[in-house]
Parts: structure tokens; C-alpha cells; sequence
């Protein structure tokens, strides 16, 4: 692929810097750094994004934040327009960063278009293996990934939230049989993968899997899945559906009277009022804990504890805190850090660089590039952040509170309770 920036410098080695119109952003002493932006604010994903405006807010009433601006694309949950919106941004509006949030279809091709257009990119809110491997030309062939220049991610990894749902399962008394729901999508593809998602583990440690295979995404009838889980004696279910599928299979599976003793859920039941929709079917429903009020970290841009930013969004819009806010706050902690660790804000090399030398203390955690807990393929690209694991737990007269049941890897992280079965 033959890029702006490449033609620029092939340009410039021929003296036609100025006929081809793409010079690299100068960015003076006096002037703005710019950001852009891409969630999806939109669209069956839109859950993910429900606290950007606040987060946008705070970040550009901080002291930080006066040094740059910052435009918002919408990927509306779909990948082709999340890579539309990448090449606006790049194209149109010059930024001299992109920041990404929420899953490989919004992370991935925005990532993609950033690498190809060597523009430094900043990515979130999707485990690392689907991030990484999603991206490469080949993602079978493990011998012909190649490390990323411009693309960066930081969250955790499919060999973490396996750690944690299983450990949750072991609190319980279950036959070991686990049904999976698995999308046909970036993040079901990984997490069924048969090397590097769920089937290995799960085997490894002992657990049956009933994998009736990939379902497509917004699917009206799980009528198959509920047969085939209730044929194997499943009681145990898990799975990574977008928030309005897992609504149906739920509602379908108490219908039809298949009643696990767990269900642990990725992405579907990290927001509240996904949990809400459910009423009393909701209860000890299970799922990853990214980011949580009683997480011990705090802001570099704000000072602010975990806690003092979910009572602040709390306080603001009237909304119960979600997940993503914590991470969409660390993705602009990153660019200032970055941009601040920088000589030339205008160098994409030396942003890039930048990035990668990050040693960041920031509300989800420690962010570094320094390979811990990862393989040497990635090293350069992502960085791990910890993961726990949680229970909503229904509160008399309607809603649901997030308990955080399982930190048997993350110990500075409280726990407030114990796993308990469904029903």
C-alpha cells in the first residue's frame, strides 16, 4: 500500500514536497494538538460509549487537555464505517493522533488504517489476541505476524478472562460442562479459537465444551444453542454476545426452562441496564471486571481516585457507573503523556516512540510496553492491564450493583463477596 506519508517522503527524495500537497503537520509552539476520536457511539454497541461526552468534558476542562482538540468520529458499530471515519480524521482533519475504544470491530480497522497511513494510534476496550492477531495478514499462520509501528493497545488478554471465569466457576459445584455462545465476529472467533481461546483451556483444566458454532450477530432465535446446551447437561454458560443477543438467548433459555447453575458473559452484561432489562432473570449473572469504583488507582491528568470518577459520572448525568469509563479516561491520560514525553509533536515516529517508552500510572492501572505477561510477538504493541471478576447482584426495590467475587490474580483489588449459583 503506498501511503500519504510514504508518497510524501518518496516526494521529497525527488524534490516534490510541494507539488504533492501531504506535508507532515507542523504543529507551532502556540498551537493545538490534534486528537481524533472513534467509538461506537451508535448502533448495538452504542452501550460502550454511553459516558464519552462526560469523559470529553473533563479531559478538555484539564490543564492537560488545554493543549489539545479533540474530534469525534461515530463508527455506528460497524467496521467499514470505523475505517472511513480513521482516513476522514487522518485525511481531512490532519489529527497527529487517533484514539479508539470498544471491540475489534471499532478498534481493528481503525488500527489498520492508522498503520497503513503512519499516524500513531492509541486502541482500547478489546482483549489483546483479537486486537493483534485480527490485524495481521494471515491470522493462522503465527510464523508471519508482524509487530505493529503506529498501532498500540492496552487491555487485557483471552488467557485472563479464561483465568477468571474458571476460577469463579470453581467456587461453585457444577458437573464441569460448559456451553458457549460464540458470535461470528472478531471477538467470537478468538475467544473459539482452538489454540489461543477457550476449547484448550477449558479441556485442559477438565470442563466439556458444547461449541454448536458461530451464530451471527442480532440473531432473533437460540433455539439451537438452548437444544444443544441442554442436551449435554450444560450447566454452565459462557460467551461473548453483544448486549441485545444476549437479551434474547436469556429470555429464550428461561422460556424454554434451561437453567444453568452459572452464566459468566462477556461484553453482552457489562452495563447495567443491559442487566436491568432482564428484572429478577439477572441475578448472579457473571461477567469480567475491567474497571470498577473500588479499583486503587487514580487519574495522572486529574488526581482522581477510581472511586471520585464513577461518583462523578454518577453525579453528572444520573446514570449507574459502567466499565468503559475508567478506559476511555486512560486512553487521554496516554495521548498526554505521549504528546508530553515528545520533542516534536508533529513527528509520528518520534509519537510512536513515545508510546512505546510509556511508564504510566493511570486510573486502570500501570500501562507499559515492557512485554509482561505477554508473548514476544506482542510485546511491542500492547500492554496488559488487570482483569477480575464480578456478580450483579439485584437491590431490593430494582437494580442491579456489581460485586466484584473473584481477584485471585489481581489481590489489591477488593473483593466484596463470594461467587453464588444462579436461580
Amino acid at each position: 500500500m503506498i501511503t500519504r506519508r510514504h508518497l510524501m517522503k518518496t516526494s521529497a527524495a525527488g524534490g516534490l514536497v510541494a507539488a504533492s500537497g501531504l506535508a507532515a503537520p507542523v504543529i507551532a509552539q502556540d498551537a493545538r494538538i490534534r486528537l481524533g476520536y472513534v467509538s461506537p457511539q451508535s448502533g448495538p454497541l452504542a452501550a460502550f460509549s454511553e459516558a464519552d461526552s462526560y469523559i470529553l468534558e473533563g479531559f478538555r476542562a484539564s490543564e492537560a487537555g488545554s493543549n489539545f482538540e479533540v474530534i469525534v468520529k461515530d463508527s455506528q458499530s460497524n467496521p467499514n464505517r470505523a475505517a472511513e471515519v480513521a482516513g476522514e480524521l487522518i485525511i481531512d482533519d490532519e489529527v497527529d493522533m487517533i484514539l479508539v475504544a470498544s471491540t475489534p470491530e471499532t478498534t481493528n480497522p481503525v488500527a489498520t488504517t492508522c498503520e497503513a497511513e503512519e499516524i500513531p494510534c492509541i486502541s482500547t476496550v478489546a482483549p489483546w489476541q483479537p486486537w493483534f492477531i485480527g490485524q495481521q495478514g494471515n491470522p493462522g499462520d503465527p510464523a508471519s505476524w508482524e509487530p505493529f509501528f503506529y498501532a498500540h493497545h492496552f487491555f487485557w488478554g483471552l488467557e485472563d478472562v479464561i483465568d477468571v471465569f474458571t476460577a469463579m466457576w470453581g467456587q461453585l459445584d457444577t458437573n464441569r460442562a460448559v456451553g458457549a455462545l460464540f458470535p461470528n465476529d472478531g471477538d467470537g472467533n478468538a475467544w473459539g479459537n482452538p489454540e489461543v481461546g477457550f476449547p484448550p483451556v477449558l479441556e485442559a483444566q477438565g470442563y466439556t465444551l458444547t461449541d454448536p458454532g458461530r451464530y451471527q450477530n442480532l440473531t432473533d432465535d437460540f433455539s439451537a444453542q438452548i437444544n444443544a446446551f441442554r442436551q449435554a447437561n450444560v450447566e454452565i454458560v459462557t460467551g461473548v454476545p453483544i448486549p441485545p443477543d444476549f437479551t434474547t438467548f436469556w429470555t429464550q433459555a428461561k422460556q424454554q426452562g434451561f437453567a444453568p447453575k452459572a452464566a459468566s458473559i462477556g461484553k453482552a452484561i457489562l452495563f447495567p441496564q443491559a442487566v436491568d432489562q432482564l428484572g429478577e432473570a439477572g441475578h448472579n449473572l457473571s461477567s469480567e471486571v475491567w474497571w470498577s469504583p473500588s479499583h486503587p488507582f487514580s487519574s495522572s491528568l486529574t488526581g482522581q481516585s477510581a472511586g471520585e470518577l464513577a461518583a462523578g459520572y454518577e453525579a453528572a448525568t444520573g446514570r449507574q457507573w459502567t466499565q468503559p469509563i475508567g478506559f476511555v479516561h486512560a486512553l487521554f491520560e496516554m495521548a498526554a503523556d505521549s504528546f508530553a514525553r515528545t520533542s516534536d509533536a508533529g513527528d509520528p515516529d518520534a509519537v510512536a516512540e513515545a508510546i512505546r517508552a510509556a511508564q504510566l500510572e493511570s486510573i486502570v492501572g500501570r500501562i507499559a510496553f515492557d512485554g509482561a505477561g505477554l508473548p514476544p510477538f506482542a510485546a511491542q504493541n500492547v500492554a496488559k492491564t488487570p482483569l477480575v471478576g464480578g456478580q450483579w447482584r439485584r437491590r431490593e426495590g430494582g437494580g442491579y450493583d456489581l460485586v466484584i467475587v473473584e481477584n485471585g490474580s489481581q489481590p489489591a483489588i477488593p473483593t466484596g463477596g463470594t461467587m453464588q449459583p444462579l436461580g
